[in-house]
């Protein structure tokens, strides 16, 4: 097994699941995007990224297209090529959904091969449950974007073996990207902090303390956080917040239950940049 360059498959060809094809491209990586329902936006969705990477200068003098050759999209799991090394699940936050898609992968990989879900709050021994070999899974939660986040939160489950632990962390090392490892438990490390610290920006936001440009200003200069929790929601998406928060508050108490304001911003379709509006205003480039 490649440790520098495996042969990887992506489940999932949104923002997250095109980040981390784009990522292991980059390293050399020959990736296959499973996407069902609209397999070129997936292609389009990494070509992107690959531009702005080379505007960048972070292709190490490779043309983009020379990388997204790399990478092919097709539209089922029974597509996947033979030999892969990882494949991650990168579906929406639904724990029947990604279950269904993790024992369909394992029908079709190798025994040697790695399953890992880039689920951000979900159970990794629950989503392993129905596995064969759970010991060759865990969970890659990967930081949005992708290709320029330097954190990947790998998620040991019980049955987790050391040499599927120590392989995840060798192709983080390899992507450059840093690895923390948090045992199996609700949010892991980063969600249940960073999901803390959003919900209680957002009540302040609600009570009228200060300005959601001012709650972020005061965490960027007097805290030193690279982006603010506000403009952190809306870059992850009101929505997906949201689902982890009443994930959380089921498994941890009533400590995190969603402000009325984010469930008001969610059920107006005002989703954070994806949909251009959130706690700012993401329209035309605005940033």
């Amino acid at each position: 097994m490649s440790t520098t360059a495996p042969r990887v498959g992506v489940i999932g060809g949104g923002r997250m699941g095109a980040g981390i094809a784009q990522s292991f491209a980059q390293l050399g990586s020959a990736v296959t995007v499973v996407e069902t329902h609209d397999p070129q936006a997936a292609l389009g969705r990494v070509k992107t990224g690959l531009d702005r990477a080379h505007e960048r200068g972070k292709l190490d003098g490779a043309e983009p297209t020379e990388v997204l050759a790399r990478v092919s999209v097709v539209d089922a799991i029974d597509n996947l090529p033979k030999g892969l090394d990882l494949v991650v699940e990168a579906v929406p936050e639904d724990a029947a959904l990604k279950v269904g898609v993790l024992t369909a992968v394992e029908g079709k990989v190798a025994d040697a091969a790695i399953l890992a879900s880039n689920t951000s709050s979900l159970s990794i021994a629950g989503l392993g449950e129905a596995l064969r070999r759970p010991d060759r899974f865990l969970g890659m939660h990967f930081f949005n974007p992708v290709p320029a986040s330097t954190l990947v939160e790998l998620v040991r489950a019980p049955a987790t073996s050391d040499d599927t632990v120590a392989a995840a962390q060798a192709w983080v090392a390899a992507l450059g990207k840093s690895d923390v490892l948090a045992n199996d438990a609700p949010g892991f490390a980063t969600s249940r902090l960073g999901v803390c610290l959003g919900l209680e920006a957002i009540r302040m936001l609600e009570e009228g303390v200060a300005s959601a440009a001012d709650i972020d200003k005061a965490m960027e200069l007097g805290y030193r956080h690279p982006m603010g929790p506000l403009r952190s929601t809306d870059l992850v998406g009101l929505d997906v917040r949201l689902a982890i928060a009443e994930h959380l508050t089921a498994t941890l108490g009533p400590r995190f239950e969603p402000p009325q304001l984010l469930r008001d911003k969610v059920a107006r379709g005002e989703l954070g940049r994806k949909t251009g509006t959130g706690f700012f205003d993401w329209k035309d480039g605005a940033r």
